[in-house]
Parts: C-alpha cells; structure tokens; sequence
C-alpha cells in the first residue's frame, strides 16, 4: 500500500523510531512483533507534525486510505519520553450522521447517537476550541442534546459540522500539533526535563470500539503505588479509551474482588487472555506495563501500552522485581532508579494528590515533610518534645545554639540563607525537614507570627507543614506518608556497592549521626565537626568558663572539665564505626558563637560565671568580629589558643586506647581552614607530642593520621606545599565555593533564583559543585598535592558530596572518597554505581 516517508503503517519491519516517532509508537510496534491483537495503526513523524504545525498538511485522505473505509479513528500523541505528556487523545474520528445510522442496526440507536454525540462535543471543544460551556453534558436525551450541540457548532462556526473523514482527521492532527508547539505545552514538558524544540509523533489507530455488550479498560500487573506484584485496573462496559478509570457507577474490578462484580466474573476467557499477553509484554518488554485493552465480542484488542505510572518507592521495588526475575540484568535496576528519587523513600512525603494550601516558598534545603505547631526560639522546641508535640522551628536563621532545638524541631523554617547555610547543613544531617530562604513570607519573630503574602497571619503554636523537598510552606495538615526501607531498597543498594568505585563516608557529628551513617552502609565517617558537641548546656558552659578565662592555666582547667566528654564521644562513635574510619575536625568556629547575643542570655551566663554582667557583655563585644567567617577560626584559633587542639587530640587519643573489642580504629584527625604549610607545621608538631605523652604515660600505642581541610584557595593553590606534611586533604566545598566566589552561603538565597534564570550562573553553586572554577581549584590542589605526596588520600567532605554530578567530578579527578550528610548516603551510593556503569549500560 502506497504511503509518504515519515507516515508509516506499523509493521514489524516498518522504519520506526522513538528518536523520530516516540516512545509510544515504537511500543506498538513492538507489540505488533510480538504478534499481540493490535488494531492496524498508522504512525506520523517529529517532523511531519512539525510541519502540520507549521500550516504544511500531508494528504489525509492518504492516511484514510490505509484503513478500511466506515471505520472509526483515534488519533494519541507519542513525545520521545511518555513522561513530557501531550495533547488529550481524540477518539471517533470519522463519525458522521451516515456513520451514525450504520452504527444503529448493530448498536442500537441510543448508543450510535451517544456515539456521534460524544465526539461532536470533543471536536467543538479540542479542535475548533469553542466554548465548552456551550458543549457540557446534559440530561437531555441523546437525540436532543445532539442536535443542540450540532446546532451551536454551526452557530459558532458559521458552517455545519464537518461530515467528511478526512476533514475530520486534518483538523484532528492540525490541533494537536499546534497544541504541541503552544507556550503553555513547552513549559509544561520544560519543566519535566523536555528539551524546548523536543518533538512530538502521532498515531491514527482503528478503533475497536468497545460498544454495546463489550467494553474497555487498563491493567497493569504492579501497583503504582507500593510496586508490589498485584493486578490493578478497571474495566467498563460501553466504554472507550480510558473511561473504566473515570469512577462510573458499573465499573467492574478486574481479578474477583469482594467489593464488587469483576472482569474474571464477567468474561473469564478475555480475562485470562488479557493476563497472558500482559505478562508476555512484562518479559519481551523487560518493564512493568500499563495496557490500555478494548473488548469487542469476547475478543480482546490492545489499543496501548505505557510505563506504569509509579512513585519512587514503587520505582525501587519494580527495578528489583524485573532483576530477580531474570528480565533485566542487576546493573541495569541499579542504573534505572535516579538517585534523588531515594530521598521519599528516607523522609516522610506529603501524599499524592493531598491538598497543598501554600503560605509561601523557599529554598528545598532538606527532603522530606513534617508537620507541628510553630514555635520561634530553641527553648520553645525543647519544650514542646518535652510535652511530646510536634512542632516547626522558625527562625530569621539558625546559629549552634539552635541545635538543641533542631534536634527536637519537627522540621524548620527561616527567613535567611541557601543550600549551604547553617540551617540547611545542620537540617540534612538531623535528617529534619528544612526551607530556608523563606523570603516571600514576612518573619516577625518579636511578635512571634509569619505574615503569607495573602495577608494570613501564622501566629505562634499554629500548625504548618514544611515540605523540605519543594520548598513550600503549607497552611494545616495534609496527609503524609511515612518513609519505607524494605528489601527492596537494601538489595538496590547492596548491587550498587557492588560496582561502584567510590567511597562514600558520612559528615557525623554526633553517636546519633553515626548510629545513622552505620544504618546507610556509610563506609566511615569524612567529617566529625567537634564544636557540635558542645552544644549541651552543661558542655556549653564550661566551654564559655573556657573562654572566659584570663590564664593560659585557668584555660586548662577549664579544658580539663571537657576533656571526658569528649573522650566518651570519641569513643562512642569509634565503638559505632567498628573499624570503619573516623575523620575528626579540631574546633573550627570563632569563639562568639558559644557565647549569647541577647540581653538576658548574658545575665544567666554573668550569674552561672560568678561575673559582672559588664565583664560579660565587653567579652562578648570584645569577641565579635565584622567577618567572622574569614576572622580567627579553625587553625588560627588552635596557634592562637592551642590548649584547644591539645586538649581534642589527648581525648582523641585516649578514645583510642580506649577501644575494647572489634576491630580498632585509626583516628583521622583535620586541620580546619588552613592556607600556609607553617600553619599544618606547628599544629603538627602539637599533636605529635600531645601522642607521645600519652603513648608514654599509658604505656599503649596506637596510629593515627593527620591531614588538612582545604577550603581556602590559597590552599588549593599551594597543595604542593602543604601535602608532605598531611596523610589526606579533605576538600570543604561549602567555604571554598563561599571564598572563590565571594558569596555568603548564608545570604545568597535572597538572589540566587533570580541568578540562576537570568543564566548567570547555570546552577545554585553552593548546590551542584561549580566545574570551571571552583572545580578548576580542586583539580589543581589534586595535581600538585599528589606530585608532593602520591599516597595522599583525597575527598570532598562538603554538601556537595551527596550530588551526583559531585561525584561524577571527583571520579574523574580520582579523588579516593566523597562525605555527605547521612541521610544522603544512600543517593551518593547509587549516583556513584550508576556512573561507574555508565560506560556499560546503553
């Protein structure tokens, strides 16, 4: 049969691509080939619908010509990715009042009129896209309501409904084609990852039409929900297309179901069959199907067959089903879940379709949902878990001594701040749902009330819910689903570390954070950040007495009081690891941000020291700097006051000692903020004898490793220099992103959206690692720390290192490891799986 190039009749061997006529089209002809009951189809190209959107129509009457003449049409869309959607399918092209009398003697004339109605509802509205309004459902009997519709699509259109077929069917495909290439259509498949100039195919399909005795319906052999096997669908008598799913009255469930009169009840051959040829798509497809089938006389036809749609917890469970069963190999259910996507499956998720009333947006700091009564200081969280309610922290932003009331916050909020700041660091370690950079909602913490930009007032103790995966704040409670670590998940991940070439470790601050990284497979710990474990108020105030003291000797004894403490932390998180390495950064903040900012936190602290509130508020001025960040912090702070470090690597060094049973661990200890190669001498030197006196008053040996956080670029640079001296450089992509760009982590939330849109940054930096410059500066620091040293062990202990495209960077310039927050483990694992595979999946 004579036919143009890009409109082809489906065949096995017809010349069919989803690069130029889409997913959906190619389905069907692999259905076709798998000898499957396909009604005959006609598919158009990308580049013919380009052109019938660009006024160029091909010869309709030739696409009729492939079918048999009187029957009916339904045209669907096929984009490369079902995912980018399309233009609504059109069925029962080629109706007419002939059509419509044929159609009677076997139908009955109520049904053929219902028929002829129902499409001349959706072309007015789809295709001549008059007022639906005029064109809505009636009571009317279907004679009646088909000559009103009729006689208001003359009306509109100043001529009679078109009668001809292929009239019909050129404005069908014209319609669809330029719905395609309409704003609203391009934004919305954009906004799914489409490419702007991605292209869209068509199917013109006979129809079976599913009519009087018989019916359609859709099955699926997996639930969408759970991903567990289980036969779902619906199916509807005197239906097309997709009806069976519209909640009608008659629909019947498809297995024997007690809740109703079933499809197996009904017809149990057509059943059987349907299950078999949705089983052989299963296997020949190697993927879970969703059939779009019609029954006609018994027989059954499929009209389609899709991905089944699937949250990210059914996505993990499908992926591993397909491989135990033989159909997909492991490697490609590890490449066919995205990272990202195992963020649901570790955080509580507002439910599918639960009604979201935004108050305002912000920056998706944290995953997960959480909902409580809003609370505005550290103390009132405390609270609150005190009396075992939930509640959500709001903050302008976070400092350390909110910690104490993030860790018993639901979830936070602030006004302030970006993927990197204090809150969003903090929130993705807690595990705690976090939206920072909530600029659209006005704080007005003296008050205690957030104001939306509705003019709704949230005072204190109201319930909100924070969505920490989409940024948004939502009024009330919307149903939430809890998160699910099955077999399923552990298997995924268990295959992952199989192949991937990358050590993934967690930043852990705390026993809890590495009782969490433990739980994740960590493979150690890349980050202990020491000054979060003073945060406790009987830590926090030996650690002002610290910093109150006048003598070097005062200093130590106050040091003294926080040496077992720290030991025991120590000890507890090396008895956690089991062996596994744990990598302790020595003090790293300036010394304000133990002390309080406000009026009557400073009388407390003047009556717990026995000291004038004068003495308390100058020390306190005395301490504060006008750029803290870039002031006396990290290795300065341990020259400058270096009972500090000498008082962390004594408790260090005595956890060590003290491990009993398991295998031990070899303590890593990190040289916060440094820039010169004397700065990692005399801190060196330090704890080279702080280990001999304790190797010598114990009696006990024991190893340990030194090395250098490098998050300055200087640093970097001078890596050649520094590297002799260190056994690792860790890199601190927050700082070093912070100093090579000269932004605030904490402030560039305000305008990085509009940055980001504007295109002049391709992505949030403090996000997604910058290649080209800050990664230029990891590259270099790597070439000459290994030229210096080649055994150093190199890794990223920023937030970048729970990014995919973060780690794509670091095994391609060999770092040995990447650390991330613990609830981020699980998605570097499989990021770093999947680009081990890359090479060999096609």
């Amino acid at each position: 049969m004579p036919q143009q190039p890009d409109i082809t009749l489906v065949t096995p061997t017809a010349p069919i691509a989803v690069a130029t006529h889409g997913g959906r089209a190619k389905c069907l002809q692999r259905l076709v080939r798998l000898d499957l009951p396909v009604p005959r189809t006609v598919v158009l190209s990308f580049d013919t619908v380009l052109e019938i959107a660009n006024g160029q129509m091909p010869d309709a009457g030739m696409i009729l010509s492939q079918f048999e003449p009187g029957v009916l049409l339904c045209v669907r869309p096929s984009s490369e990715d079902p995912d980018w959607g399309g233009p609504g399918a059109m069925m029962n092209v080629g109706m007419s009042a002939e059509r419509r009398d044929a159609l009677a003697a076997t139908l009955g004339e109520e049904e053929a009129t219902r028929l002829y109605l129902r499409f001349v509802q959706s072309y007015a509205v789809h295709v001549a896209r008059l007022d639906p309004d005029e064109f809505e459902e009636t009571e009317a009997a279907p004679d009646v309501a088909l000559a009103a519709a009729l006689r208001a699509y003359e009306d509109e259109m100043e001529t009679p409904f078109p009668q001809d077929p292929a009239e019909q069917l050129a404005g069908v495909l014209r319609s669809m084609a330029r719905a395609w290439q309409g704003t609203t259509a391009r934004l919305l498949r954009q906004a799914k990852g489409a490419p702007a100039d991605a292209g869209l195919g068509l199917i013109v399909q006979q129809m079976a039409l599913g009519q009087g005795d018989c019916g359609s319906g859709v099955m699926q052999l997996a639930s969408s929900e759970t991903g567990l096997e289980q036969i779902t669908g619906r199916y509807l008598g005197r239906s097309q297309g997709r009806e069976a799913l519209g909640g009608a009255s008659d629909v019947l469930y498809l297995e024997r179901d007690p809740r109703g009169p079933s499809l197996e009840e009904a017809l149990p051959e057509a059943f059987e069959v349907l299950k078999q040829h949705s089983a052989l798509m299963r296997h020949r497809l190697r993927e879970e199907m969703q059939v779009e089938f019609t029954i006609q006389n018994g027989e059954v036809f499929i009209l389609d067959g899709v991905r089944v749609p699937r949250s990210n917890r059914a996505g993990v469970r499908i992926a591993v089903r397909l491989a135990e069963d033989g159909i997909i190999p492991r490697e490609e259910a590890v490449c066919r879940v995205e990272p990202r996507a195992l963020a649901e499956l570790l955080h509580r998720q507002v439910a599918p379709g639960a009604e979201r009333d935004v108050l305002g947006r912000g920056v998706a700091a944290s995953p997960g949902a959480a909902t409580g009564m809003v609370v505005f200081t550290a103390s009132a969280a405390q609270a609150a878990a005190a009396r075992g309610e939930a509640c959500i922290l709001v903050r302008r932003e976070t400092s350390p001594e909110d910690i104490r009331g993030m860790h018993a916050a639901s979830a936070v909020l602030t006004e302030r701040g970006g993927m990197s700041s204090h809150a969003a660091v903090i929130g993705r370690g807690l595990g705690v749902p976090c939206v920072v950079g909530a600029s659209e909602l006005r704080f007005q913490t003296r008050r205690k009330q957030l104001i939306a930009r509705d003019g709704r007032v949230v005072r204190d103790g109201d319930t909100i819910t924070i969505d920490g995966s989409t940024g948004e704040v939502l009024a009330g409670a919307p149903r939430l689903i809890e998160p699910v670590l099955d077999d399923a998940f552990r298997k995924l991940l268990g295959w992952a570390d199989e192949v991937r070439d990358i050590k993934v470790r967690a930043n852990a601050d705390t026993p809890e954070d590495a009782e969490t990284a433990r739980m994740f497979e960590a493979d150690g710990i890349g980050l202990c950040r020491t000054e979060h474990m003073f945060v406790e108020a009987d830590r926090l105030t030996v650690m002002r007495e610290m910093i109150f003291a006048d003598t070097t000797e005062e200093r130590r004894d106050a040091l003294d009081l926080l040496l077992p403490m720290q030991r025991d932390d120590f000890r507890d998180l090396f008895r956690i690891m089991a062996g596994k390495p744990v990598c302790i950064r020595l003090l790293d903040p300036p010394l304000h941000e133990f002390l309080p900012t406000n009026r009557v936190d400073q009388q407390a602290l003047a009556e717990a020291l026995d000291r004038p509130l004068s003495e308390v508020t100058r020390r306190v001025e005395e301490l504060t700097e006008y750029n803290p960040m870039l002031g006396m912090r990290g290795v300065r702070l341990g020259i400058a006051l270096p009972e500090i470090y000498d008082m962390q690597a004594r408790a260090i060094f005595e956890a060590t000692i003290a491990q009993d049973g398991g295998e031990p661990v070899v303590p890593e200890i990190m040289i916060p903020l440094v820039t010169a190669k004397r700065e990692v001498e005399l801190v060196k030197t330090r704890v080279d004898a702080v280990a001999a006196e304790v190797r010598t008053r114990t009696g006990a040996d024991f190893d340990y490793k030194l090395g250098v956080m490098v998050e300055t670029p200087r640093a970097a640079l001078r890596a050649g220099d520094i590297a002799p001296y260190c056994a690792f450089m860790s890199f601190g992509t927050n700082d070093l992103t912070q100093m090579t760009y000269g932004l605030s982590r904490d402030d560039a939330g305000r305008f990085m959206s509009a940055y980001v849109q504007q295109g002049v940054f391709p992505e949030d930096p403090f996000h997604t690692l910058d290649r080209d410059g800050v990664g230029e500066l990891l590259t270099i620091a790597a070439e000459r720390g290994r030229r210096a040293a080649p055994d150093i062990v190199l890794s990223i202990c920023g937030e970048h290192g729970g990014s995919p495209e973060s780690i794509e960077f670091c095994r391609e310039a060999g770092f040995d490891y990447v650390s991330c927050s613990p609830f981020r483990v699980p998605i570097a694992r499989l990021a770093a799986a999947q680009l081990a595979l890359k090479p060999k999946i096609v």
